[in-house]
């Protein structure tokens, strides 16, 4: 239980932190210039090993800014803002990697991704056999 606790805990303080500040007045007024060019794309992603984020035991969690550049806490932001671009910010499209051999080892990890992708809200769960399906799905994006 504390597990859980404190999983949920590091994910709402961090995604307050990195969407907090978005949360102000994101559309303007009638014939108002608008505050920003770029529509917002800030996220938290998170990783621990377990069958949901739930019940998952946490290891990390990073910070992902995609505009008007990549930044944050993310490792590889800008690599990781690239594949999210190529895919159009729609997580469920990523794909294996071509030639890359897993074991058939099932030691569950889960990866959360919440925030905004371009103006548009993003929440996204997905829990893999183990770390090297992990790594061949997300790429850069998942490597922190």
């Amino acid at each position: 239980m504390r597990n859980t606790a404190r999983w949920a805990a590091a994910l709402g303080l961090t995604a307050a932190a990195v969407c907090g500040p978005l949360t102000g007045a994101a559309v303007a007024a009638p014939g108002a210039a608008p505050s920003s060019l770029y529509a917002p794309s800030a996220m938290v992603l998170t990783t621990g090993h377990g069958t949901d984020a739930a019940t998952a035991t946490p290891e990390r969690a990073v910070t992902l800014n995609c505009a008007p550049s990549a930044s944050g806490t993310h490792p590889a932001a800008a690599q990781a803002c690239a594949e999210l671009r190529g895919i159009g910010g729609e997580l469920d499209a990523l794909k294996p990697a071509d030639g890359v051999m897993c074991t058939k080892i099932y030691d569950p990890v889960v990866v959360t991704v919440q925030g905004v992708w371009q103006g548009k809200r993003l929440s996204y769960e997905r829990t893999f056999s183990n770390t090297c399906m992990r790594d061949a799905v997300g790429g850069g994006l998942f490597a922190f």
